[in-house]
């Protein structure tokens, strides 16, 4: 059976240079790609040491695409850093200036707390609750 999974997810961003510099610099990523194409980049940065999706930095170029950087899904949030250093990786990214847009709260499915990046884009920390514990709970 062919296996498939999610490897890039785009995001809008006004400049490559300022993202690639946030996500590697204060948030820990690594710069997988940064290639040239014509007017443009194949620019791709990921959790280090991380396997599965990456971003694909995608710089605005129209009146439209800007007007999404920061609000690609109308507020809600968009992307989720799966860690399994919760305390460590908030303490990081606190010290880092990463604002967030509240306190870390337990849920059923794990240790998780709302913050965005420079342009706005809600994301979640998140450490999953262990499959099969008591407070795991399935759909």
């Amino acid at each position: 059976m062919p296996v498939q999974r999610i490897g890039l997810v785009s995001l809008v961003v006004p400049d490559y240079d300022e993202a690639i510099d946030f996500y590697t610099r204060v948030i820990g990523f690594e710069l997988l790609e940064d290639i040239a194409q014509q007017g443009k980049r194949w620019v791709v940065v990921g959790p280090a040491g991380g396997a599965g999706s990456a971003l694909l930095l995608s710089r605005a170029t129209t009146d439209e695409q800007a007007s999404r950087i920061g609000n690609q899904t109308g507020g809600r949030v968009f992307l989720f850093l799966s860690t399994d250093r919760f305390e460590h990786d908030y303490a990081r990214m606190v010290g880092a200036g990463v604002r967030f847009t509240e306190e870390p709260r337990d849920e059923p499915y794990g240790r998780v707390v709302v913050w965005e990046d420079p342009w706005g884009n809600r994301w979640d920390l998140l450490q999953h609750t262990p499959a099969g514990s008591a407070e795991s709970t399935r759909i």
